[in-house]
Parts: structure tokens; sequence; C-alpha cells
């Protein structure tokens, strides 16, 4: 049996950047090729790789088991990145998947534990939301960080 993630409401205080809507497996790809052209010069690749990763599991998730279409959101504030996924399963409530052999997948909400600096999510009477919140690691400041 996995264990849950955060309840509640992302933290106030982003703005929205981008958004696409996820309808069907094909569409991660755009997804995917959007987040990088979005965070290019402005992160780390290590720090793109990590939220289109997460980002990409997270739709999958939405794909899976909530009812298409989902919306993913790009929001930031001046020291992170914030993902959201919506989608309209509000009974479907996430959780990290426990032990299991692998190929059996479920581990997409894991990956995000370790990749994001917090994941959680909520449910309004017509959607549920799943966030995963990313320090901003700019490219200049880990060179300054290094020197």
């Amino acid at each position: 049996m996995g264990e849950a993630i955060h309840t509640g409401p992302a933290p106030d205080g982003f703005r929205t950047e981008r958004s696409w809507t996820i309808s069907r497996v094909e569409d991660l790809g755009r997804l995917r090729r959007g987040l990088h052209r979005a965070l290019a010069g402005c992160c780390t690749s290590e720090s793109i790789d990590h939220l289109v990763l997460v980002a990409n599991e997270l739709a999958t998730n939405a794909l899976r088991h909530g009812s298409t279409p989902a919306i993913v959101r790009l929001m930031s504030n001046e020291n992170e990145y914030l993902l959201e996924v919506i989608d309209r399963a509000v009974d479907a409530h996430p959780v990290v998947a426990g032990p299991r052999p692998a190929g059996q997948g479920g581990f997409g909400l894991l990956l995000a534990r370790r990749l994001a600096e917090d994941v959680g999510f909520y449910t309004t009477p017509f959607a549920k939301h799943v966030w995963a919140r990313f320090p901003v690691t700019s490219a200049a400041r880990s060179v300054a960080a290094a020197g």
C-alpha cells in the first residue's frame, strides 16, 4: 500500500506562465517540448529535466486515472516554479506507489516527491489539482555557487 502526498492547496503568489490541454498520450510530447522552450535560458538543464519529467509523470497519471482533458499549468514567482495538473476525477486521490516489481509502473508520484521541493493535491467540487513546487535554479546561480 502506498502513502499519501501532502493534502492542501499549492502556495499562493504564483503567476501562470504557460498552460497546455492534454487529452491524449500524443499530447505529452507537445507538453515536454513546450516546457523545454519555456524554461530554456532561465534554469539549469538538470532543473529543466526534473521539471519536465515530473510534468510528464503527473500528466500521464491524469490521462490514466483522471478524466480528460487535463490542464497542465507552469507558474512562477521570483524563487520557484509551480507545476499544476488539473483533471476532473475528484474521487481519484493520488497515492505514492508502494513496493512492487519493476515494470508495473506507479512510480510517477514517487519521482515527483524525490525531484520537487514539495508535492501535494487538493480537490474542488469539479476538479482535482496535483501540484509540485521547484526552486528556480538558474545557470548563472549554479556557476556562482560553484566558483
